[in-house]
């Protein structure tokens, strides 16, 4: 049976994948077994498919301080680190990028995760997250080529690392694209027809 994402049930949420650093050093003096990742890449245009995006530099300034889980594949029976609790630090590197690191807790499938990525078999990440603030640039040639630019984060909901890149869920973001797009293909009668509907709609409620 398959397991249904969790992620489905919030709504507004997204997911993101980069092909990213994920490291692990020993810290002798401690004894801990620290991974670090970075979870996701500012001011880098990806391609998405049919659209594509980009994250601003400082989109992550409000949530650094959110209630965020690190979880491996996403799965929240795996849970790495918690930033509430202390042993999950997420920070923003030079660029601008979103980092996190957490010490190994001592449960089983943490510790082989940290095998797997000491080995290389593990090395990308995903981030989950809602968005705040973010603008359009149309293509009018080509919308495969319409570029979303998120400006500014409302909610860091997990970090992850990850064994396969999971498929980028687009689907608010090509809403919000589908949406826009319309309004702007309308005349401006179409506009006051439109906005006429929603007025006789809420006085009939």
């Amino acid at each position: 049976m398959e397991r249904k994402d969790y992620i489905k049930n919030i709504e507004g949420a997204e997911r993101r994948f980069f092909t990213a650093p994920v490291k692990v050093e020993h810290r002798a003096e401690a004894d801990e077994d620290i991974v670090e990742g970075t979870a996701a890449v500012v001011e880098q245009v990806t391609d998405l498919g049919y659209m594509k995006e980009k994250i601003e530099r400082g989109a992550f300034d409000a949530v650094l301080t959110d209630d965020v889980r690190a979880l491996f594949n996403h799965d929240p029976n795996m849970v790495l680190a918690r930033t509430a609790s202390g042993t999950l630090n997420l920070s923003l590197n030079d660029n601008g990028d979103l980092v996190y690191e957490y010490r190994t807790p001592d449960r089983q499938y943490a510790r082989d995760l940290y095998d797997a990525i000491k080995s290389g078999d593990v090395n990308q990440s995903s981030f989950a997250f809602q968005v705040e603030e973010q603008r359009w640039v149309f293509d009018d040639d080509n919308p495969d080529n319409d570029l979303r630019v998120i400006t500014k984060f409302s909610r860091l909901i997990d970090v992850s690392p990850v064994t396969y890149p999971a498929y980028q869920d687009t689907t608010v973001a090509a809403r919000s694209r589908d949406n826009l797009r319309q309004q702007n293909s309308m005349t401006p009668k179409m506009k006051v027809n439109q906005r006429n509907r929603k007025i006789n709609l809420i006085q009939k409620r």
